[in-house]
């Protein structure tokens, strides 16, 4: 990879330079992310109604650590390797509701939903075997106006992450919200192309048309905290789905954005699938007394996201492969428009920086 040096030095907002391309294009670098980035920092990886119940549990990954989230019968919320001591067996292939114990799928070891090893099948005859000694490794795992956050390792508490965020949330309150449906987008881009775009309204007007019209970009405006930004900007055009009000724009390090519109919450997640692939997972949210509404309210605001989803799906690609072609040598960040662009490249240049990895 061709990186100067002093790639990863901090740079202040008036002088900065964007990343370097090598940092989107080069396999190597995938794989210290894995490490430096996603196995140190919180993944969004459910929402509390998945988990309200004893047994209720979720399956995921985080950074290729398989991962499972369950409710105890003691009601604490907890996180285990999603692995079997065993032989390395799946304890869990999917989400499910009320289990009594998580049982390995490839031979059977049955563990209690506080990770503790209950049973094992024949294993009696094993010299000096003792089921109290065997458990599931177990993560971090905390809950946040609805939202159910896991790390593998350890790092800041979540609640310093978040801070400030709930006083800004302009009367939402995402703890009444109820889950309404997932989209799922596969994008040809490095996961880092997907948060820098998000992370600027520069391009609107060029890009999105439609949008453009609902936001006001003379007004819109970035803020910036320790682990988090905040996009707003006020809708102009208070003819639409949402009606009036702002349009509030969280992005969470080092994946996580909440999209904040009159009457919604949507929640994305950003997934690394390689080098120049990541999946972006969108959830949306409606308030409980939405319920009564039409679904021609939600249908409209699929649509809507649809087409704003696509046109930056489409940049995206173009500028991975661009970033890719050789030509691209690190350009200058406008510091009145892309502040949260440089926000997060500082956060990404301070974790490798941190390691000792240049």
């Amino acid at each position: 990879m061709d990186l100067r040096d002093d790639w990863h030095l901090s740079q202040p907002l008036d002088s900065a330079y964007a990343l370097p391309a090598g940092l989107y294009v080069d396999e190597a670098v995938a794989k210290q992310e894995r490490r430096l980035v996603f196995a140190r920092s919180w993944q969004l990886v459910a929402h509390a109604a998945q988990l309200s119940s004893p047994g209720d549990h979720v399956a995921d990954e985080i950074s290729g650590v398989p991962v499972i989230l369950v409710r105890g019968e003691d009601g604490k919320l907890r996180g285990f390797h999603n692995v079997c001591r065993h032989r390395a067996g799946p304890i869990a292939l999917c989400n499910g509701r009320g289990a009594r114990s998580l049982r390995c799928r490839y031979h059977g070891w049955n563990y209690g939903l506080d990770g503790y090893l209950r049973n094992a099948p024949d294993m009696d005859s094993a010299s000096q075997f003792d089921l109290k000694a065997v458990h599931l490794p177990e993560i971090q795992v905390e809950q946040w106006r609805g939202l159910v956050f896991a790390a593998l390792d350890c790092v800041t508490p979540l609640a310093e992450i978040v801070a400030g965020i709930d006083e800004r949330m302009n009367g939402h309150d995402p703890e009444t919200y109820r889950f309404h449906h997932r989209v799922s987008y596969e994008i040809d881009c490095n996961w880092k192309v997907y948060v820098d775009n998000y992370l600027e309204g520069y391009h609107v007007p060029h890009i999105h048309p439609t949008l453009n019209r609902l936001l006001d970009y003379r007004s819109y405006t970035t803020e910036v905290a320790p682990w988090y930004s905040l996009q707003w900007s006020p809708l102009e055009n208070i003819e639409n789905v949402y009606g009036a009000g702002d349009a509030l724009y969280y992005f969470i390090w080092p994946n996580v954005m909440l999209n904040l519109l009159p009457g919604r919450l949507q929640t994305n997640r950003v997934i690394p699938l390689g080098h120049a692939r990541c999946r972006v997972d969108f959830d949306y949210f409606y308030p409980a007394s939405a319920e009564g509404d039409t679904s021609e309210r939600f249908d409209r605001d699929q649509a809507f996201s649809d087409v704003v989803q696509q046109e930056d799906v489409e940049i995206c690609i173009s500028v991975q492969k661009r970033l890719g072609s050789g030509s691209y040598t690190a350009g200058r960040l406008c510091p009145r428009r892309e502040s949260g662009v440089h926000h997060f490249h500082e956060l990404v240049r301070r974790a490798f920086r941190e390691a000792g990895v240049s």
